[in-house]
């Protein structure tokens, strides 16, 4: 039977107000990404014989590393590692504690209490909340940014309140243009570098000023850095909890699905302030039973060898280039960010000659239906599109293959900036 047909049923009824209550299902909406997937497959549809450039959904095109996978063969044939791992295994928190160590200068990290593993970011950035949100509580987030970081807060009875990224600003955001009243009934403000969709990348400066600013309002910061060790041209890894006072204030996530190319496996930590911790890993404890101890073992490999991040890195250093010239020669004003794989750029106002574009997702559609290149738009603060650097490509021939069909593509028309 299809959903439609149990709308009518008492089922209809019974949902809670937080995922939209009797009404839920009904709505007929359609949201970006959904607009997006429906966008790819009228366009598969419509020009079969043309390939579409994937550069939309942010996910690394190739496997981890072979050390990484072999040692997740090697443990996982154990008898002793098939069980629970509850709140994750000492030998994955003494990795994570000497990979900031090594890799951010994140010195004194206790592995026993202010380390905990997480099954991904994705949860713990929507556990948190539940540390600290009652009704009436506020969450302070970045827009454009990862939705999820509002939705559990929304769902506890509290409230977000959004500070916009500009490019003026460095994409960084103006902590000083929050209002005292919602400074002082925060409990959360998220933070997020090198920053997705933009591709920021926060400075010392910023973090100690972020620092300040939450003492002054007893505010607890977490930064969600699953990019922090995707960095270019010379600028180094950067946590936030390498500036002094973060443990104070505030956690970390880290997350080794983009910069090991283990987005599947699901697996990162939380680090920082152990009261912070704890709490988290009590909420935790009530949500999952610890991700799979191969898994975790495997992942202690990869940290102990940030060499393979380094490579990596190296790959969509070199794309992000080859991206950015192609661009810029067909009218783009688009700058290689210092990290991350996205690449951020404004979106033209229309094609001479031909269509108009209001809004990034108007010129989002044009590139799917018309170009078959799929991008992400974001229109909430400015009109910006989100290139991805993980487009499918085994070699840098293939690379380069991929950017000139770009290239001859976009150039088949004139856009008005």
């Amino acid at each position: 039977m299809t959903i439609e047909s149990y709308q009518d049923t008492y089922i209809q009824g019974q949902f809670a107000d937080r995922i939209g209550g009797e009404n839920y299902g009904k709505d007929t909406a359609i949201y970006k990404f959904e607009k997006i997937k429906r966008a790819k497959a009228a366009a598969k549809r419509d020009y079969p014989n043309v390939k579409l450039i994937d550069m939309g959904i942010g996910e690394p095109d190739d496997m981890a590393d072979a050390g990484i996978v072999a040692k997740l063969a090697e443990e996982a044939s154990k008898l002793e590692n098939r069980g629970y791992s509850d709140n994750g295994i000492p030998e994955f928190k003494a990795a994570a504690a000497r990979y900031l160590q090594d890799v951010f200068a994140v010195d004194g990290m206790d592995p026993v209490t202010e380390i905990v593993h997480c099954i991904g970011s994705k949860p713990a950035l929507a556990m948190l909340p539940t540390c600290f949100i009652n009704p009436g509580d506020i969450t302070i987030i970045t827009v454009p940014g990862y939705p999820i970081l509002g939705t559990h807060t929304k769902y506890l009875g509290g409230t977000v309140y959004t500070v916009e990224l500009t490019e003026e600003n460095n994409f960084l955001p103006d902590l000083n243009s929050i209002p005292e009243e919602v400074a002082y009934k925060a409990k959360l403000l998220y933070l997020n570098y090198p920053n997705n969709p933009t591709g920021a990348s926060a400075t010392r400066e910023f973090f100690a000023e972020a620092i300040a600013w939450a003492k002054k309002y007893n505010v607890v910061i977490v930064h969600d850095a699953p990019y922090a060790a995707l960095t270019y041209d010379g600028q180094k890894p950067l946590s936030f909890l390498s500036v002094p006072g973060a443990k104070d204030v505030g956690v970390e996530l880290h997350s080794l699905s983009k910069s090991y190319n283990m987005t599947g496996w699901r697996i990162g930590f939380v680090a920082g302030n152990p009261l912070i911790v704890k709490a988290f890993s009590d909420v935790k404890d009530n949500n999952d039973s610890g991700q799979f101890i191969p898994i975790q073992k495997a992942a202690a490999y990869g940290l102990a060898h940030p060499e393979i991040t380094e490579s990596i890195a190296t790959k969509y250093s070199r794309r992000h280039e080859m991206l950015v010239a192609a661009l810029n020669e067909l009218g783009f004003k688009a700058k290689k960010p210092k990290g991350s794989f996205f690449l951020y750029v404004a979106a033209p106002k229309a094609v001479i000659g031909g269509p108009t574009f209001e809004t990034a997702e108007d010129f989002a559609q044009y590139l799917i239906r018309e170009k078959l290149i799929s991008t992400v738009p974001w229109d909430d603060a400015g009109h910006y599109v989100r290139f991805s650097v993980t487009f499918e490509a085994n070699d840098e021939a293939a690379e380069k293959a991929v950017i000139s069909e770009i290239k001859a593509r976009l150039g088949e028309v004139k856009f008005q900036f």
